[in-house]
């Protein structure tokens, strides 16, 4: 077992090293460094290499797999030898390319060698010396990292949330250094620029802000986990006999009743309707221009939500729907428009708009009713950029204005185009987009979808009539995306056939994925990482990609059902893992395979 460990180790620690020079060599670390997280003493692009560290000696000490479907766990010897082996071969890399940077130029053949990249890895003026700190430092990360298998899960989670916590704040420096200072400015009486200036210097946390969060966040967690222990404590009682039969007699002749929100819920909910209701005032006209292009793809994403999440229809072609929002924006409203130009007002326009898309929904959706998984999805491809293609044409140029686009496009009346006041409609429609696709998930329609989504064969021959259902998701998400498009068109006051590549159907599927697929909440955080963090990050645009990536992959290898999955989707998915799990191990005595029941053979 410990030799399987080590040899586990060993390839965790090539394969972290290679990702190590791989963040070094494309420019990434150069790049971050610059950001401060600890003003003076930390930068991000350490911290990049850092984690790569962690997650290796993580990685490293975690239990073993002995057979399908059984693990056992290591010992603390074998997790912490595990551990430092896989941070020190990760940390040896690192260190040869520093030894090598010394000796040749490497930047003759790799641009991003360069000497700020020698800088941000070198910690001595010589460079074994620096080599081995790099080995030294990696090492010790991965061992502290493997520590947290050893730890119980009380201590375990504030020490991981605390380390969180800090890069996060840091991290979001721009959001909460403004929003103090504009809180500053109103309530001048109450210590927001000292509190600001307690957290940031230059950027990034002072030293003095991260040790008290390094020491309050775990407090803060461990009073509130005491909290709901001794609440739970209270209120667990054995039932008695003649209570269970009352309960019983209830359920079976009473409606069951929804559930009521609790007083501290609904004090929760009420400051965060508060804080929606007082946002680009706190956080100024930059962040909420950042929220406003935030809206726009949390928008989008539940429109797509609606036909990848419920319905389970892959589609990569939903450009096209976001395109037609805006076109139809622009033609109804604007002065300028090629053919002809009734120049109605936003809100007159805006029906006709939803009632375009859902007919161009529909007709996407009749060619593709017998089509599913990859086909479907290549066709719907196909059919977003067969739409960006028909506006760049000559042959819709006296309509849509071909390459040229429409210009002149009014903002909607009487807000607008200032951030701060479109900021209202565009989160008002999410609300309801939100609150209307919450309703048709746990409708009759919902349903169905999920029926469908599951298996269509057996979802046919149980009377669904998986035509109408299609074709209802597609009109529907269309009508969702055709709103973003319109407030697109009226937030930038032109459009162009060049905005709608298909990019924008990757980022909206991303959107979906990351944060979980058939979850609201999912999609709006989604939204928020993949498109509010780029945002604040600008600086950064050139790898927005590369990250992207690297981001997808990770969360399907970790957390495949999401940052906010959907209950059902994610017991679906674990009772199917359960499942496959214990048919593996049934099957053992009928192959010939040993069976592994606790973690050894029987």
């Amino acid at each position: 077992m410990v030799a399987s460990a080590l040899r586990r180790a060993v390839t965790i620690g090539l394969v972290a090293g290679a990702a190590a020079l791989y963040v070094g060599l494309v420019g990434l670390v150069e790049a971050f460094q610059p950001r401060n997280i600890v003003t003076g003493y930390l930068g991000l692009g350490t911290v990049m290499l850092g984690i790569i560290a962690f997650v290796a000696g993580y990685r490293a000490g975690a239990p073993m797999r002995v057979g399908r479907g059984a693990v056992a766990p290591l010992g603390a010897g074998p997790i912490l030898a595990a551990s430092l082996l896989a941070g020190a071969i990760a940390g040896a890399m690192l260190g040869a390319l520093v030894v090598v940077m010394d000796a040749v130029n490497l930047q003759v053949m790799l641009v991003s060698a360069s000497a700020g990249l020698k800088d941000a890895l070198m910690f001595t003026d010589d460079a074994i010396s620096s080599a081995l700190v790099l080995v030294g430092l990696s090492a010790a990360i991965a061992v502290v990292a493997a520590a947290l298998h050893l730890l119980p899960e009380r201590i375990r989670r504030p020490i991981t949330w605390s380390l969180v916590t800090v890069l996060l704040i840091s991290m979001l420096e721009p959001i909460v250094r403004v929003m103090l200072v504009q809180l500053d400015a109103q309530w001048s009486f109450l210590p927001f620029g000292e509190l600001a200036n307690f957290l940031y210097l230059r950027g990034g946390l002072t030293l003095t802000a991260t040790i008290v969060l390094l020491v309050l966040v775990p407090i803060v967690i461990v009073g509130w986990a005491n909290r709901d222990r001794l609440r739970q404590r209270r209120e667990r009682r054995e039932p008695r006999d003649d209570e269970l039969i009352e309960d019983i007699a209830d359920t079976t002749t009473r409606p069951r009743e929804r559930r009521r929100l609790t007083t501290s819920q609904m004090i929760w909910w009420g400051l965060f309707g508060l804080f929606l209701v007082t946002a680009p005032f706190i956080l100024g006209v930059r962040l909420s221009e950042v929220i406003g292009t935030v809206g726009l793809f949390v928008l989008l994403g539940l429109g797509l939500n609606i036909v990848v999440g419920y319905a389970g229809l892959l589609d990569l072609g939903y450009v096209a729907f976001f395109a037609v929002g805006s076109y139809v924006t622009a033609v109804l409203t604007s002065p300028a428009s090629p053919a002809f130009a009734p120049e109605l007002s936003f809100w007159a326009a805006l029906p006709f708009v939803m009632v375009a898309a859902a007919l161009i929904g529909l007709m996407v959706g009749f060619p593709v009713l017998r089509l599913r998984g990859d086909y479907l999805a290549i066709v719907t491809l196909g059919l977003g950029e067969i739409a960006r293609i028909l506006f760049l044409s000559d042959w819709l140029a006296p309509w849509v204005g071909g390459a040229q686009g429409i210009l002149r496009i009014p903002p909607p009346e009487p807000i607008g185009r200032d951030p701060q006041q479109l900021y209202y409609p565009i989160v008002l429609f999410c609300i309801l987009a939100a609150i209307a696709a919450w309703s048709l998930a746990n409708s009759r329609v919902g349903r169905a979808w999920n029926a469908m989504r599951e298996d269509e064969e057996v979802a046919e021959a149980t009377g669904i009539n998986t035509t109408k259902y299609k074709l209802l998701a597609f009109a529907t998400g269309a009508a969702f995306g055709c709103i973003g498009g319109a407030f697109f068109a009226v937030k930038i006051g032109s459009v162009f056939p060049h905005s709608f590549d298909i990019e924008v159907s990757i980022n909206a599927l991303a959107i979906v994925i990351l944060g979980g697929i058939g979850s609201i909440p999912g999609v709006i955080l989604g939204a928020a990482v993949l498109v509010g963090l780029p945002e604040l990050l600008r600086e950064f645009a050139e790898y927005r990609l590369l990250i992207y990536g690297a981001l997808l992959v990770a969360m399907m290898i970790l957390r495949p059902e999401g940052l906010i999955p959907n209950r059902q989707r994610q017991a679906e998915l674990r009772e199917s893992e359960d499942d496959d799990d214990q048919y593996a191990s049934d099957a053992g005595a009928e192959t010939g395979e040993p069976v592994i029941t606790t973690g050894a053979a029987g």
